[in-house]
């Protein structure tokens, strides 16, 4: 084993010194905080010795960046994209030519009845089938119409039936855009896909109807990055987290056991205090669980973070008074199951203090929808304010997280998407959801 000591001014520097030199898999073995230099006493600097260790098969390297891969999307998948794309490109060029042949008829028509000066009874049941009455529409507007018409014909059939829009007329002679999205009927590939992904048969209805009423030109033209968009109107993004001005923003995270709020939090502490710089404490009163007080004391301790313990409500607000000049602090609590109601009552007289706090409900992804809500409503006891789904990665569909999110008008703050602290957290976004509904971004 390569064992090797490093000196910085700093925790978070000399975990970063080691690093670059031992790289990812090296171990904490000992931190030493200590005076150095100065003369007779006076005029010493604070450093941290941190000795760090790596197995010498494993050859220390700098990291380097993931290496890029190409993958080719899955031929269930492909098949889909070329089906949604077939099923709004087919249906639109039928109708366009269908409506420009009746036009260029009915133009024929009624020149032939002019010349004439003789009614044309066929002609006017024709434009009745279509909606159409050619003596409310000047001939001027008529020629655009056929203009249009034949324009996005020709756009239709290269291929272009994201970029299109086309003209239905009303009785009266007014004339309506509607975007190609109009043509996504609640059978399509993408609903089916929303299907399949467990989303309930009247969300789907709901998120399809509203990915109808977007604008194509208002954003992206892929269906994922529309259902993004969509997803965007229809759930509550809470985005990063904004600090206060004169006191540190407490954050407590509940949640059943086994969904990994510990290792949540960690996440948390080291998302905005080593990646971001801010000020961070960490108080934990998951005084229950066997080494769950020593997990948080090492994660605290190799990112150079305070950890307080409080086992009573005085201990909890002495631990927030003590780090009052901080910018977060985030409170790790016990697992408690949804179905002991003695001991969430026991946890709620615990957080009801003075202590002006948000509470995050940390769910597993994995969690089927009957169960999530049934800890939703347990949980609400505790006024949660954010939801944090855990073990995306372990999760296959995700219908279950929409369902929840829009029936119970949640506000989705992060994902989390392995075990590694920091690396394994991210904020949930309309986009990542969209992804991991397309089944490309939970890998």
């Amino acid at each position: 084993m390569l064992v090797k000591t490093f000196q910085a001014a700093s925790m978070p520097e000399a975990l970063r010194m080691i690093k670059a030199e031992l790289g990812p898999d090296a171990m904490i073995l000992s931190t030493k905080k200590e005076k150095v230099g100065g003369f007779l006493g006076f005029f010493s600097k604070q450093v941290y010795r941190v000795t760090a260790a790596i197995d010498p098969v494993r050859k220390p390297a700098p990291p380097q960046a993931p290496p890029i891969i190409h993958r080719e999307a899955a031929p269930r998948e492909r098949t889909a994209r070329e089906e949604m794309e077939s099923s709004m490109l087919a249906p639109l060029a039928r109708e366009l030519k269908d409506l420009r042949e009746k036009v260029e008829s009915l133009t024929r028509r009624e020149e032939e009845a002019r010349a004439e000066a003789k009614p044309v009874d066929e002609a006017e049941a024709e434009q009745q089938e279509i909606g159409i009455n050619l003596k409310n529409i000047p001939r001027s507007d008529l020629e655009e119409i056929k203009k249009l018409l034949l324009a996005t014909l020709a756009k239709s059939q290269e291929g272009g039936a994201k970029d299109v829009k086309w003209p239905t007329i009303p009785d009266g002679g007014a004339q309506e855009m509607q975007s190609g999205a109009d043509l996504l009927p609640e059978d399509s590939p993408l609903a089916r896909e929303l299907a399949a992904s467990g989303v309930s048969t009247d969300l789907i209805r709901k998120i399809v109807d509203t990915l109808n009423t977007l604008p194509l030109q208002s954003g992206s033209q892929s269906v994922k990055g529309r259902l993004g968009e969509t997803l965007g109107r229809l759930i509550k993004f809470a985005g990063a987290l904004k600090l206060k001005k004169n006191s540190p923003r407490i954050i407590a995270l509940v949640g059943p056991t086994g969904v990994g709020k510990t290792t949540t939090t960690a996440k948390l502490a080291a998302m905005y205090a080593l990646n971001k710089g801010n000020k961070v404490a960490l108080i934990t009163m998951d005084i229950f669980r066997v080494g769950a007080v020593e997990q948080l004391k090492t994660y605290s301790r190799i990112m150079g973070i305070p950890l307080e313990v409080a086992s009573t409500p005085k201990e909890l607000e002495k631990a927030v008074e003590k780090h009052s000049a901080c910018d977060l602090i985030f409170i790790d609590t016990a697992g408690r199951s949804h179905k002991d109601k003695e001991k969430l009552d026991e946890m709620k007289n615990f957080l009801e203090d003075k202590i002006p706090m948000e509470v995050f409900l940390c769910l597993s992804a994995t969690t089927k929808d009957r169960e999530l809500e049934e800890i939703l409503n347990r949980f609400r006891i505790f006024q949660v304010s954010k939801v944090v789904f855990t073990k995306i990665d372990e999760c296959e569909s995700f219908g279950n997280m929409v369902n929840l999110l829009m029936k119970d008008n949640l506000q989705i703050a992060y994902f989390t998407t392995g075990q590694r602290v920091p690396e394994d957290i991210e904020i949930a976004t309309p986009a990542k959801l969209a992804d991991m509904i397309f089944r490309e971004g939970a890998e």
